[in-house]
C-alpha cells in the first residue's frame, strides 16, 4: 500500500508519502494564493523524491484550510483527526496534543488508542497562531526562525496583555519605544500565547504525554513557555510541520 497525505495550510502545503505505513519522502513548498496549485506541485516533488509516478498511489487523502479544493485527493479529512493521528503515530504514548498552525490552535484529548475523544480550539482568533508570531516578529524587526532562542535570554518578562494581533503589536511598539530589551519583550509574547492555549485546556483537560504539532512547535521559546505553564514535560516531533500531512497519509493507508 502506497498512501499521500496532502496538508495545505494558509503558509506551507506539505505533502507525505508512505509505503506499508513507512515515510518515503516529504515535500513542503510555500501556499501562496493558489492551494490547489500547489497542492499539485508540492505531490511532484514528493514523487519525485520517492522515484515514482502519481499512478503509483493507491489512496490520497487531503487535510487542512483548502483542503476540499485539492482535486488529487479522493476524500478530505479535519486538521484535528489528521493532526491527532501523525502525532500519534510520532508518539504512541500521546493522550494530549497542542496543534499551533499559522491560522488557528487546538488542545485535542486522545484515548489509548489515539482516537480523538474532545477538542477546543479558536478557530476564529488569530491569538496563539503562526500568523500572530509572524506579525510580533514583523513589529520587532527580526526574523520569525530567531525569535525562539533570543527568547530564552531574557532578564524580566514584558507584559503582552492583550491577545489580539492588532493591539498586541501597538503594546510590541510602545516596548520599543520605551526602550525594553527584545529579548524581554520576546518572552512576554511566547509567555501571553502560552496562557492562550493553555487556557483552552480547561474545556478538555491535560493528560500525559503532551505533544505539540505545527510549524510553531519549532519554536524552542513557545515550547519553554507552554512547559511552563503545563508544569511537564511537552513533546516535539522532529519535523513538526508535517504531522497533519502524515496523519492524512495513514488515513488514506487505513481507508484506501
Amino acid at each position: 500500500m502506497i498512501a499521500a497525505g496532502i496538508d495545505v495550510g494558509s503558509l506551507s502545503t506539505k505533502v507525505v508519502i508512505l509505503k506499508n505505513k513507512k515515510i518515503l519522502s516529504v515535500s513542503i513548498l510555500s501556499t501562496g494564493d493558489e492551494g490547489s496549485v500547489m497542492a499539485e506541485k508540492a505531490m511532484e516533488s514528493a514523487l519525485k523524491t520517492a522515484n515514482l509516478s502519481i499512478d503509483k498511489i493507491d489512496n490520497i487523502v487531503a487535510t487542512g484550510y483548502a483542503r476540499k479544493m485539492v482535486h488529487l485527493a479522493k476524500v478530505s479529512k479535519s486538521d484535528t483527526l489528521c493532526h491527532s493521528k501523525g502525532a500519534y503515530f510520532f508518539f504512541p504514548s500521546a493522550k494530549t496534543v497542542i496543534s499551533v498552525g499559522a491560522e488557528s490552535s487546538k488542545i485535542i484529548k486522545l484515548d489509548k488508542n489515539g482516537n480523538v475523544q474532545d477538542f477546543a480550539g479558536n478557530d476564529k482568533c488569530a491569538s496563539g497562531t503562526g500568523i500572530f508570531l509572524d506579525t510580533m516578529a514583523k513589529a520587532l524587526e527580526i526574523s520569525i526562525e530567531d525569535m525562539g532562542q533570543l527568547s530564552l535570554n531574557f532578564k524580566e518578562k514584558a507584559t503582552i496583555s492583550n491577545m489580539c494581533a492588532v493591539f498586541a503589536e501597538s503594546e510590541v511598539v510602545s516596548h520599543v519605544h520605551r526602550g525594553t530589551r527584545r529579548n524581554d519583550i520576546l518572552a512576554g509574547i511566547h509567555e501571553s500565547i502560552a496562557e492562550r492555549i493553555v487556557g483552552m485546556s480547561n474545556r478538555v483537560g491535560i493528560t500525559n504525554d503532551v505533544i505539540l504539532t505545527g510549524g510553531v512547535a519549532k519554536n524552542i521559546g513557545l515550547v519553554k513557555a507552554i512547559e511552563e505553564k503545563l508544569e511537564q514535560k511537552v513533546y516535539v516531533p522532529e519535523n513538526p510541520l508535517i504531522t497533519g500531512a502524515l496523519g492524512a497519509a495513514l488515513v488514506a493507508a487505513e481507508t484506501g
